[in-house]
């Protein structure tokens, strides 16, 4: 009866799985498949091949879309506000986690308050216009930054904390430096959650919307997000081009996804056969 029971488990949870998969990737291929079709023939948004493949398309979205100059403002932003984020909280869930006592505690959980807490945005608009950091690339990325560390110091100080202190001690007493100790000892070991790290935060920014709506005046600075929102005003009609639109804005997210657990699992990997 046991193993019956054990049977039926593993099938159940697979056909959860299953289903689950196909929630998640039938949309996915619904876009993918119209994206190439004719706009009569996408209005219908099936599963079916396209009678014939428009790649077309894809040219027409890049040139009308204002596609180009939307991506690398997208990236600039996720890249430069994770690039921030991950160089901090490195640091800061080292030290913290080493040293818990008095000042570094405090502000531990007071950075960390920032999970719970809603943003303000109209206070926030008027923090952003003070330093003159409306409508500009540096004051959307420092903003992203801010955004995203409390959770990331959160779960960077947990990763840090399973780290035997032996480890340290044993850098010290061969002649380690501060910040050789980190750079050299300590920073090798956080690959797996820095890349988490990286893959989490990255999207956040990649997919958010609002931000750059409240923050960003000049279309020309928008993201990709801003890009396709004011592409589906002027082409709601031709599904083929909106498809095209989205799966041109998912595909850097999907390539950070798949190259960062790539990273994260050869970290853990590594990690286990070191120890």
């Amino acid at each position: 009866m046991g193993r019956t029971g054990r049977t039926i488990g593993r099938v159940a949870g697979n056909l959860i799985s299953i289903v689950i998969s196909l929630i998640v990737i039938i949309p996915l291929v619904v876009l993918f498949l119209n994206s190439f079709k004719t706009s009569a023939e996408a209005n219908r948004m099936t599963l079916s091949l396209p009678t014939k493949w428009v790649f077309e398309n894809y040219a027409t979205v890049i040139e009308q879309g204002k596609l180009v100059s939307s991506f690398f403002n997208g990236l600039l932003y996720a890249a430069g506000s994770v690039i921030i984020v991950v160089g901090l909280v490195a640091a800061a869930a080292f030290v913290i986690s080493r040293n818990q006592k008095g000042v570094n505690r405090f502000l531990y959980y007071f950075i960390i308050s920032g999970i719970a807490m809603p943003i303000n945005n109209v206070a926030l608009m008027k923090v952003m216009q003070a330093f003159h950091l409306v409508n500009t690339r540096i004051g959307i990325i420092l903003l992203y930054a801010a955004i995203n560390i409390p959770l990331s110091l959160f779960l960077a100080y947990g990763f840090v904390a399973t780290i035997p202190r032996e480890i340290d001690e044993a850098a010290v007493i061969d002649g380690c430096k501060p910040w050789q100790l980190f750079l050299k000892v300590i920073a090798p070991l956080l690959k797996p959650i820095v890349s988490t790290l990286f893959v989490l935060d990255f999207m956040a920014v990649w997919n958010d919307f609002t931000m750059p709506l409240y923050y960003l005046n000049n279309s020309r600075k928008w993201p990709m997000t801003l890009a396709v929102y004011n592409f589906f005003g002027a082409f709601q009609n031709s599904w083929n081009l909106v498809a095209a639109d989205i799966m041109l804005t998912l595909v850097p997210v999907l390539l950070v996804f798949i190259l960062g657990q790539k990273y994260i699992v050869g970290g853990v990997s590594a990690g286990s056969v070191k120890g």
